[in-house]
Formats: structure tokens, sequence, C-alpha cells
């Protein structure tokens, strides 16, 4: 349903902060917005916007429901959801493990003193650089993703005398409720080895014909944004299926299975996200009955939650610049970044909730549509909401839950430096990326 399809709304409507999809510590102090006890126009006037805000005291305590909710099992962060060297010693502190999917993620893990044994290497694409990296720090799997790695990654562990233990990532053919380019269980795509098609049997004929490599599991990841378990009972029951064969065939039983992650969170009012106990409880449950029934012991389950950890305690903050009445339509409110700190809509049609943070109003809504200042008719943060009709230049504006993918997916597109990422806890907050500026763009050019 539209914005102007809905119930008309109240001013009052327009202050509210609903508690499922803005940070834990979020509030209104004397009408304007504040995160971790920290006023965003303090955050504005000290950091400049655009500005990515993490409220540390939101996410720790997202990682502590996954320790204590999955308790007995493997809990790895999925790192490409946004990954820095203060996320990494979060996770430390908070013992969960790490899930990387490049060198690069790798290195920033690496580089905080991040046990490499905690560690998963992910990627469809790994090059002998990335793999060798990944020998060499010794991390606790890695996830073996076609013929082609299984091979790499064989002649490299008998050069480097290590011997690695993989998991294949395995395609169900589960097709997950959720956008085209977040769907990634199904055959027809670039991920995994396909069940149906007997490839990801091949597979394991293959990494245990190898003794430089030890084969330990499966892996399976079914999508991003997915709000129930019964897409994960799916895939649990077929990779069953696969377990079976590989007794049968080699005698071998498999002691670890990784359903993956793509938990979805609250972006607008409507949305549903899953409780984490009942998700743990729920997917525990699954892979217990789908064992007992195919006859197999429970192998140890490993999940991968990123936005669910990271997504709710994020906001970015934005000040306005023009406002342009379309007559009839809608009213186009350009803040000061766009689609290069915020690319989600444009690529997925992610949707947001968005509020006017520097003060409170009691104006009538306006129905609105947020926007960037880059040269793209789609550089579009919130396709259509509500804002005071007294909104002006200079106002603040918060778009709420974007502390997953944001910056992960950044870019300079007009040549826009990326804004800085800011913890905020107890009052205070601190820098933990730095903003780029124009030196910085121009870096490297010769």
């Amino acid at each position: 349903m539209l914005p102007h399809e809905r119930p008309p709304l109240a001013p009052a409507d327009l202050n509210r902060i609903n508690p499922s999809i803005w940070p834990r510590t979020s509030s209104r102090a004397e009408g304007a917005l504040t995160v971790g006890g920290v006023d965003v126009r303090d955050l504005a006037r000290d950091h400049g916007t655009p500005l990515y805000v993490i409220d540390e005291d939101d996410v720790r305590s997202r990682m502590r429901d996954y320790a204590t909710a999955f308790a007995g099992s493997e809990v790895h962060y999925a790192g490409k959801a946004f990954l820095c060297k203060e996320i990494v010693r979060w996770l430390q502190d908070e013992g969960l493990g790490l899930d990387v999917a490049s060198s690069g993620e790798l290195a920033v893990a690496l580089s905080v003193g991040f046990p490499a044994g905690r560690i998963t290497m992910h990627g469809n694409n790994k090059s002998k650089a990335e793999l060798a990296k990944a020998l060499e720090a010794g991390v606790g799997h890695i996830v073996v993703d076609s013929y082609d790695e299984i091979a790499r990654l064989g002649y490299l562990a008998e050069q480097m005398g290590e011997r690695p233990k993989v998991m294949v990532r395995v395609t169900t053919g589960v097709e997950a409720h959720t956008h085209e380019f977040i769907a990634t269980a199904h055959d027809d795509q670039k991920f995994g080895l396909s069940l149906n098609s007997g490839a990801a049997a091949e597979a394991v004929r293959r990494i245990l014909a190898m003794p430089q490599l030890q084969l330990v599991g499966l892996h399976s990841h079914i999508g991003s944004q997915i709000v129930d378990t019964a897409g994960f009972e799916v895939a649990a029951r077929r990779l069953a299926t696969l377990l079976v064969q590989i007794k049968d065939e080699h005698g071998v039983v498999l002691p670890e299975l990784d359903l993956g992650g793509g938990y979805g969170i609250a972006y607008v009012d409507g949305d549903e996200a899953p409780d984490i106990k009942e998700l743990a409880d729920g997917l525990r449950e699954i892979v217990a009955k789908v064992c007992v029934d195919a006859g197999l012991p429970v192998p140890r389950l490993t999940v991968e939650p990123g936005r669910t950890i990271v997504g709710p305690g994020g906001i970015t903050l934005y000040e306005v610049g023009t406002i342009k009445d379309v007559e009839g339509l809608r009213t186009y409110v350009s803040i000061d970044g766009g689609m290069s700190d915020n690319v989600r809509t444009a690529l997925y049609g992610a949707e947001y909730t968005a509020a006017l943070a520097s003060r409170a109003s009691e104006a009538e809504p306006m129905l609105s549509r947020l926007v960037g200042k880059h040269c793209e008719s789609g550089d579009i943060i919130v396709r259509d909401f509500h804002l005071p009709a007294d909104l002006a230049p200079g106002d603040l504006i918060a778009v709420a839950a974007t502390g997953a993918y944001c910056r992960s997916l950044a870019n300079n597109y007009n040549y826009l430096p990326r804004p800085a990422v800011v913890a905020v806890s107890g009052g205070v907050s601190r820098v933990i990326v730095q903003g780029e500026t124009e030196d910085d763009l121009l870096r490297g050019q010769l």
C-alpha cells in the first residue's frame, strides 16, 4: 500500500520513533532525535553530514542475543553486512565468529588480532592469493563453491603443508520469497553447487579424494531478508538427503551443518522481524528432526547473521538542501547524500523509514520523496513517505535501519566522498571509520 493510499496521518505520527525500526537507545529529547544519548544536532555539528551513526549498545546487545539463543551452536557474523576494525573488536568481546568473503575482509579481521580459527572464508571466485592468505592465516573453515576451487585449494594446501577444514556450498533449489538479487539457493545463479544436478555430490567425491582437504560439512544460504523458517526447513531436509548419500556412498558422517543467514529486519511500519530465540529454537528443532528422520546424528549447527546484528542499530543522518513541490504529485526533498551512501533503494527497491530528526513538528503531513544529489533520476533513498509541511533547508533527516549494507556498498559516484561512521554510546560519539575527503579521491591518480 502506497503512503497516499493509507489512512491519513496526524502530525504527531511524524514524530513517533517506532522501537522495532529505530536503534534500541533512540528517543526524542526536546523534539530532537537522540541515539546512544547523543543529540543528532551535535553529531551533525561535530562530524558533518551525511553521516553513518552506529548505536554500539544496540549492536552489542544483538550480538549477545545471538550468542545466548544459539548457545551450543556456532554464530558467525556475516562481515559483508558492515565490517571495520571496531566491529571486529566487538565480535571478539562478545564471543562470535566471523564470515569473510575476500582477502580484504580477512585483512580487517587479522589486523586487530581476531582469532583466525573463528573465521570462515566464503566467495564464489576465490583467487589463489586469497586462498593462500586464508591457509597461511589458519582460518577455521573454507566454504568451497566450485570444482575449480576444489582443485585450486587442494594444490595450494599440498604446497603449503596445510589441511584445511572445508564445507561444500550447496544450492538446494529453495526459492526464497525475497528480491531476485538476494535469493541465492535456486539453481540458476552463480553461487554454490547444485544438489539437483548432482554437482554437490560430485564436489564431495572430489574433496574426499584429496587427503590434503578435510571435509567437515555442508553449507547452504537461501537468501536475504527472510522472516520465517519455512525455507530453512526445506533446505535442511534436502541437505539431509545429501548427508545420507555421503554416508551410504563413502561411509562418512559429516559433523557440521551451516544453514547460513539472511534473517530479515523491520524497515517500515508493518514489517515483521523474527524473534532471535524463536528462530534459534526453530532451526535447532528443524535440524534435529530432519536428521532423526534420516537416521543421522545431529550435526553441529552454524548460522551466519549479518543484517539482524548491525542493521537496526544504524541510522544515516542527512541535511536537507532543497525542497521542490511537484504540484498534484509529491514534494521532492533533496539531501546532501544519496545513492553513493545508500544504493539499496536503486539496486533492490529497498524501503526505509525516515523522519525529521533535528526537531519535532506539529505541521500537517506532506507526501514526500527523499532523493539524493546525484545525476540520476533513480537516486532515491525513500520513495514515498510523509514529512512535516514546514520542512525547511537546513533541517536534519534521519533514515533508520541503515547499519547493514549501506556503508559496505558505498561508492564515489559523481566523486562524492564516502561518509564517516560514528559509534555512539553513553552520550559520547567517536569516529570508527574516517570519512573520505576530496584529496582521498584524487590520491592514486597520475
